[in-house]
């Protein structure tokens, strides 16, 4: 069964409470998704471990339940 957007925003954001989120359903399936998370948490981390840091809020659906995520980090520059 595939990941809503919603349910995929919820994770990212307990595990990293001040990200802001946007996702996007690339294909219309509940399986491909684009991904923009921004969080002060990826401030001095490599673009590996900023994106390690948002599978890991996944909890292991990323390969399973969700199939596919195109996935951008920021840090804010504030």
């Amino acid at each position: 069964m595939p990941m809503n957007a919603g349910e995929i925003e919820s994770m990212i954001k307990a595990a990293l409470p001040d990200a802001v989120v946007e996702i996007k359903d690339l294909a219309g399936d509940g399986d491909h998704y684009a991904a923009t998370v921004t969080s002060s948490a990826f401030k001095g981390k490599s673009r590996v471990q900023q994106h390690q840091m948002v599978y890991a809020a996944l909890q292991g659906h990323m390969g399973g339940t969700l199939h596919a995520l195109a996935l951008t980090t920021l840090a804010p520059d504030n």
